[in-house]
């Protein structure tokens, strides 16, 4: 009797959506260290709007980092270009840069003129307290025999991101996004249901 057996495959470890090359391997292959070419990171080609790198310098690292390379571009992140040079190091060894041929270089920049990707946005400098922190104020004032706060704001805080496409308010300065306490819109409303929002 002869007995089929089906393998199974069993992957171990981590996946990845990395698509490309190391940025090593791209500049090390071209004349002059592909100073004046454009590379793209697959981790964004899931924007719609053009993200792209121009490469401008190029510096090589020692012997103990093959892997590694210090490369400064202008960089064009969802349709807007940066207005400074970023340095690409610490993710220079992922497997997940692309050159872009040369004769595609003019449709990116093509799309970057014909097409205005995003509207002014300005976050706002400060949000409403939470309602307990208020309480928590307004007890506190009570038995120190303070005067009652007039206004329970408190300063936002925005984590730094090279691409960053918002701006934040300036002093005085209306913000065209408006951030509350409240849950606002649910995805799911039907779990809210007879819930005071």
């Amino acid at each position: 009797m002869s007995s089929t057996s089906s393998t199974v495959i069993k992957y171990v470890g981590r996946t990845t959506d990395f698509k490309g090359k190391t940025l090593w391997e791209i500049v090390g292959s071209l004349k002059n260290l592909g100073i004046g070419r454009i590379i793209v990171r697959s981790v964004f080609e899931r924007y719609p709007e053009p993200s792209f790198m121009k490469i401008v310098k190029v510096e090589t690292c020692p012997d103990e980092e093959r892997r590694r390379v210090r490369v400064w571009v202008e960089k064009t992140f969802r349709g807007h270009k940066l207005p400074n040079l970023t340095e690409i190091y610490r993710t220079s060894y992922k497997t997940d840069y692309k050159l872009i041929p040369k004769n595609e270089e003019a449709k990116l920049f093509a799309k970057i003129k014909n097409e205005h990707y995003f509207p002014d946005v300005v976050l706002p400098r400060e949000i409403e307290m939470p309602p307990l922190m208020k309480t928590f104020i307004v007890q506190d004032h009570e038995k120190k025999g303070l005067e009652p706060v007039k206004e329970f704001v408190m300063p936002l805080g925005y984590k730094h991101t090279t691409n960053r496409v918002r701006r934040i308010a300036k002093p005085g300065e209306e913000a065209t996004v408006k951030f509350t306490m409240g849950l606002g819109k649910p995805v799911s409303p039907s779990l809210y249901e007879g819930i005071p929002l």
